[in-house]
């Protein structure tokens, strides 16, 4: 899908969508004309086999690591999310719903099916006192943080 220099459909801030792809090509020549190009798949792989990719924010406060992707209309029973030696992992389904056979596409954007996500955490955390929770399409992952110790001072004799 190229977009047009006068096509008002996108603009550049509606490209940074929740669900991403691994293969989107994005080339930006100038602020306005942006090119997307449509993903490439495999020639023995049909295109259902490449999972998108969820967007997330990770960030610290003082005391938390917390991560946070938009899941809207997401189950949370669709929803998995584990974390092994600092390695955490989203996926999920996002269902549009509408079972009906469609034969005659005029715009889809929206993603459909399986995502995942798999990220390294960037600070060690308590992996076991874990919180996750789902609220108005924005899941939420906060993780205590180890709190490194201090130097503690050696008194010589």
């Amino acid at each position: 899908m190229a977009r047009k220099k006068d096509d008002d459909l996108l603009i550049e801030d509606e490209l940074a969508a929740a669900f991403l792809n691994d293969d989107d090509d994005l080339t930006h020549t100038s602020q306005d004309d942006v090119q997307v190009h449509e993903p490439v798949a495999l020639a023995d792989e049909p295109e259902d086999d490449f999972p998108g990719q969820l967007a997330v924010d990770v960030y610290e406060t003082e005391d938390e690591l917390v991560i946070k992707a938009r899941t809207a209309g997401v189950n949370k029973d669709d929803l998995d999310v584990s974390i092994s030696e600092g390695i955490l992992t989203i996926s999920g389904t996002l269902s549009s719903g509408d079972e009906s056979e469609a034969n005659n596409w005029h715009i889809q954007e929206c993603y459909w099916g399986e995502f995942s996500r798999t990220l390294a955490l960037p600070v060690p955390v308590k992996e076991d006192e874990a919180k996750a929770a789902l609220k108005d399409g924005v899941l939420t992952i906060s993780f205590p943080k180890v709190q490194q110790e201090q130097a503690k001072r050696i008194q010589i004799m």
